[in-house]
Order: C-alpha cells, then sequence, then structure tokens
C-alpha cells in the first residue's frame, strides 16, 4: 500500500532534484527554495526480494519548476522476469508520476521477488 501523500510540498519551487541508488536503498530526494525537502521511497522491503527505482528523465529539467502533484500508477505483472533465468520470479512494476510546473517525469518503482512477496510501499517523507 502506497502513501504518497506530497500535501505539504505542493505548490513549493524545485531547489534541487536528486535521486540516491544503493542495494535496495534507493530514493527521489526534492529540495526546495524555503529549504524543505520531501523525499520518496519504497519502504517495504522484506525478505527473498530486490526493490529499486530508476528513471530515465533528466531531473535536472525540472529544477526552478512548482510541484503540482505526485501519482501512482500500477502496471501488469511481468512473470517470469528474474535476475538467474533458471529461478522462478516475478517482476511487479509501479510507477511514481512527479507532476511539476516544467511538465512531469517518471520514476520506475521495482520489485523482484520469488512470487510469494508482492506490492509495493511507496512512502512520501516531508522535513520543514
Amino acid at each position: 500500500m502506497s502513501n504518497v501523500d506530497i500535501t505539504p510540498a505542493l505548490g513549493k519551487t524545485i531547489s534541487d532534484l536528486r535521486f540516491s541508488e544503493n542495494d535496495n536503498d534507493s530514493a527521489l530526494s526534492i529540495t526546495f527554495a524555503d529549504g524543505s525537502k520531501l523525499t520518496l521511497f519504497d519502504d517495504g522491503q522484506s525478505c527473498c526480494e530486490t526493490r529499486y527505482m530508476r528513471t530515465d528523465d533528466n531531473l535536472a529539467e525540472y529544477i526552478g519548476g512548482r510541484l503540482l502533484g505526485a501519482e501512482v500508477k500500477d502496471v501488469p505483472e511481468l512473470i517470469g522476469f528474474w535476475k538467474d533465468e533458471d529461478e522462478y520470479g516475478a517482476h511487479d512494476v509501479q510507477f511514481l508520476e512527479i507532476t511539476t510546473s516544467k511538465g512531469s517525469f517518471v520514476m520506475s518503482n521495482h520489485n523482484e521477488h520469488n512470487g510469494y512477496y508482492r506490492g509495493f510501499c511507496i512512502e512520501a517523507k516531508y522535513e520543514q
């Protein structure tokens, strides 16, 4: 279950956008002109799965824009995708579309698992 409440950050001007990616720990950080910060990440890690975020968008293009919204969009399940093709698994994807006054960009959230662990837990953490 995702909880992407960005209400406190709506309308704020983006001064920095950073995507950090480590093993099973990736996040999008949005810093605003007033010094506040919004971090978006998947907080649902369980056993026997790999979770990560990706984007193909150039985040620098959205600096200076105002944050207008965020929407989670589900994608049909991709059965049989796994890092080791001899091992059964599932690969779930969920998109997080961020809308700004300069346009929208998309973060794809991935959960590679053994078929038992499913779903996402996209969270938004706002710091004043």
